[in-house]
């Protein structure tokens, strides 16, 4: 008897991926293989934007990539559609190695399954809201009737109803951010990729954009790749976190694991000024296996613990959390919860890097915060990005 097994794909892979700039990037990338500080490599000319970057991001999933500027977290978004050709290193889309395309191959899969967001709303200052948002459907090809009848529902979707024939000078910096979104919607593209999307906004409008993008996850289940330097934004959105630094990703987890127990002391730094209870969930701090009285409050798993303040302030019963299929698992009391919100970080380093017969150092040794990206990073990107707008 002889069985089938099925073999388990993320919906989207990179693998090992480099992106250096300036001379022998090839050879460069085989020095930092071997230990060549980042550091090195700009001394010579050369510069490292993206080091070995490897992740998974599965079907219906926020995967959230944060840093600070020079981090290399937008040229890595670039080179998940093709904008910018890996050094080294490959992207998987469904399986399909995209990297390894011909560029009418690539040129295909960007107008119909990728979509990206801009932070600068890309949109055609001569076009209608309506015919913006149904601009990469035209690139497309598809029939004048259909593309506006699903531009229209892409545009309801974003919240912007009613205003199909407005231009894009009378609507808010919000607003026009919707039009954006409703653009790669309109595609039905099954992966977008959100480039600080929100960080030209002023807060109260970038919360109620988050807001919104979350809503409409809910419902789509789309495959999102999120660029951002806020990790307040990054916590709240991703499913997934990955934090970057001088071209590497530090830590990747939830943002319970990189709340709890950051990689290292840079990531300790950013998570100082984080609402913990907006993150933690009663899941997370639950006595397991504990039993509350008869009529306790009783909360699914994911509540953040900030909702349980109330409720434990009115009685001194425990909550009791119950599990995704609704049975109790556990529960939070004043003390747990009052441990939780005042408990350290620890941090867990990641492994070492072995130090090398050449330097007698980690190729981590020497890396600085605030080291910027090449001018040769963003200037393929923005050469390109007119085509993408068109294909978003």
């Amino acid at each position: 008897m002889s069985s089938t097994r099925e073999v388990y794909v993320s919906r989207l892979q990179a693998e090992h991926l480099y992106k250096v700039f300036g001379r022998r990037p090839e050879a460069a990338v085989q020095r930092l293989e071997s230990g060549t500080d980042r550091d090195e490599l700009r001394a010579d000319g050369t510069t490292a934007a993206v080091i070995d970057a490897s992740f998974e991001v599965e079907a219906g999933q926020i995967f959230v990539v944060m840093g600070l500027s020079g981090s290399g977290k937008s040229t890595l978004l670039r080179m998940l559609n093709g904008l910018l050709e890996p050094t080294a290193g490959r992207v998987l889309f469904d399986g399909q190695d995209l990297t390894a395309l011909a560029p009418r191959d690539l040129r295909a899969v960007r107008s119909r399954k990728i979509s990206m967001v801009f932070q600068h709303f890309a949109l055609f200052p001569h076009r209608s809201v309506l015919e913006n948002a149904a601009y990469g459907l035209e690139v497309q090809g598809v029939p004048r009737a259909e593309r506006q009848e699903r531009a229209a529902e892409a545009l309801e979707l974003a919240g912007l109803k009613g205003w199909e024939t407005s231009w894009p000078d009378q609507l808010s910096g919000g607003m026009q951010q919707r039009v954006g979104l409703a653009r790669a919607l309109a595609t039905d593209a099954d992966l977008l990729l959100m480039d600080e999307s929100f960080s030209a906004l002023d807060p109260l409008i970038r919360r109620d954009m988050q807001d919104q993008l979350l809503d409409l996850q809910t419902r789509l289940k789309k495959t999102i790749v999120f660029i951002t330097h806020d990790l307040n934004e990054a916590m709240r959105l991703g499913d997934r976190i990955a934090v970057m630094r001088d071209g590497r990703i530090v830590q990747n987890g939830t943002a319970e694991d990189i709340l709890v127990r950051p990689a290292n002391d840079y990531v300790a730094s950013f998570i100082q000024d984080v609402d913990r209870s907006r993150v933690l969930t009663a899941g997370s701090i639950m006595n397991t296996g504990a039993v509350a009285p008869d009529g306790a409050v009783t909360v699914p798993a994911g509540t953040p613990v900030a909702e349980l303040f109330a409720p434990l302030a009115r009685s001194t019963d425990p909550v009791t959390v119950t599990d995704e299929q609704g049975e109790p698992a556990g529960v939070v009391t004043r003390d747990l919860l009052l441990a939780a919100l005042g408990e350290e970080p620890e941090v867990v380093p990641a492994p070492r890097a072995p130090e090398t017969a050449e330097t007698g150092k980690s190729p981590e040794a020497g890396k600085t915060a605030e080291a910027g990206e090449p001018a040769e990073a963003a200037t393929p990107a923005r050469a390109d990005e007119a085509e993408v707008s068109a294909r978003a």
